[in-house]
């Protein structure tokens, strides 16, 4: 496959590059795209050159994704599969569910909105569950705090202004409080350049602490994470959304399922992300883009907690790992091939992606493929017997979820 990179402010310059063995160009290189979404395909060689993958399934839909895929979810990949390279945080942002999403573009569409416009928010009708396993030490926001948590961290910092969200939090249910929280950080009328400073003070205060041993400040870790955002994005209000949301520091192989309505933000690192093929996204700061409070309040999630960190589950056949997620269109696993083939064809519709090491595919004709860190194959249903070796490297596999038994207007399609 050939894969588009997306250039983004927040990206790295040097990551995906040093992933894929090119030389960096100096700008930033933030995602890699390996799919099928129309704004950046993949494209596979052919007989005639390369062809973007999102015509070669519109010329061929069951060839290149098996009748199944299309009888679940259309003539269309339903997922997309991302390297993801973040320097600097990305902004902070809800996704819509089916429903919400479906309702979103009609209303848009009806107002006629164009497509390419500033303030459009629903590009598409679908959902957008996504997953992130990091590659490295990863940072992220992810869901609300526990509210008695965040009361903690809000009279750590000492400031006046955010007193009466402390009290807010520590009197009211949370799920009447969180509401009028966002709503008063991202009003006109809010928070001053003055107040932002000296919350950005504040963290950095709190942030020292940690050099301090186990006597330093509980949530000094969090407060450095905040501060970094204060620096990248002065005057932002997202700041203030941000201290709602649980500061997550995840490890290699570690990973963090995203469902619709959880307020989230990759703050850096290096990650796989697989997602449902939709680019459907509500900002709530940390950005220059369009921020639409109103449409974000009304998809957000307010229930708190701790996210959970995922750890891949060993399957049977002896070299996958599998991220356990409840979404229908994606699933992702880890391989570690051994020198022994091992066959890898499925059903379904797949990308490999190598990340260490070199990997050796072989189909039922002999034709061999050699991936190496980067690079990445898509796999039709169907082919055959595809074969898999390569000791000591790691490949992330990318395909369709598992089929789930439920009726309803998100799963119209009978059990066959």
């Amino acid at each position: 496959m050939h894969n588009p990179v997306r250039r983004y402010a927040w990206g790295s310059t040097t990551a995906i590059p040093r992933l894929t063995g090119t030389a960096p160009d100096g700008t930033p290189q933030a995602e890699l795209w390996m799919g099928a979404h129309p704004s950046a395909p993949s494209s596979l060689p052919g007989p005639h050159g390369p062809r973007p993958l999102d015509e070669l399934i519109a010329a061929d839909p069951e060839g290149l994704l098996g009748p199944d895929t299309v009888r679940r979810f259309g003539p269309a990949l339903p997922f997309l599969f991302k390297v993801l390279a973040a320097d600097r945080a990305l902004s902070l942002q809800v996704h819509p569910t089916r429903a919400q999403a479906e309702a979103g573009y009609a209303a848009e569409e009806a107002r006629g909105v164009p497509p390419d416009a500033p303030d459009r928010v629903f590009k598409d009708r679908g959902h957008k569950p996504e997953l992130l396993c990091a590659l490295g030490d990863f940072e992220a926001l992810c869901g609300f705090r526990p509210a008695a948590g965040t009361a903690a961290l809000l009279d750590a910092l000492d400031v006046p202004a955010l007193a009466p969200w402390a009290a807010a939090l520590r009197s009211r249910p949370s799920s009447e409080v969180l509401p009028e929280l966002l709503r008063s950080a991202l009003a006109p009328t809010r928070p001053s350049a003055g107040e932002l400073a000296s919350v950005a003070h504040a963290l950095q205060r709190l942030a020292a602490t940690g050099d301090t041993g186990d006597t330093g400040e509980p949530y000094a870790d969090a407060c450095a994470g905040y501060a970094r955002i204060a620096e990248q994005y002065p005057g932002d209000p997202g700041l203030l959304a941000a201290l709602l949301l649980n500061h997550v520091r995840l490890s290699a192989g570690q990973a963090l399922y995203l469902a619709a309505g959880v307020p989230h933000a990759y703050l850096r690192g290096v990650g796989v992300e697989l997602m449902a093929n939709s680019d459907n996204v509500l900002r709530c700061g940390l950005t220059p883009k369009h921020v639409d409070a109103d449409g974000l309040l009304a998809v957000t999630s307010f229930g708190t907690g701790e996210p959970d960190v995922l750890a891949p589950q060993p399957l049977t056949n002896g070299f996958e790992e599998e991220f356990p997620s409840p979404a229908e269109e994606f699933r992702l696993s880890r391989l570690h091939p051994a020198d022994t083939a091992t066959r890898v064809d499925l059903p379904t519709p797949q990308i490999l992606l190598c990340v260490a090491g070199h990997a050796r595919l072989r189909s039922p004709d002999g034709a061999g493929l050699t991936l190496t860190a980067g690079a990445s194959a898509y796999l039709r249903p169907g082919a055959g017997p595809v074969e898999l070796t390569g000791p000591g490297a790691e490949l992330f596999r990318a395909t369709t979820g598992q089929r789930t038994a439920r009726t309803g207007p998100e799963w119209p399609y009978s059990e066959s």
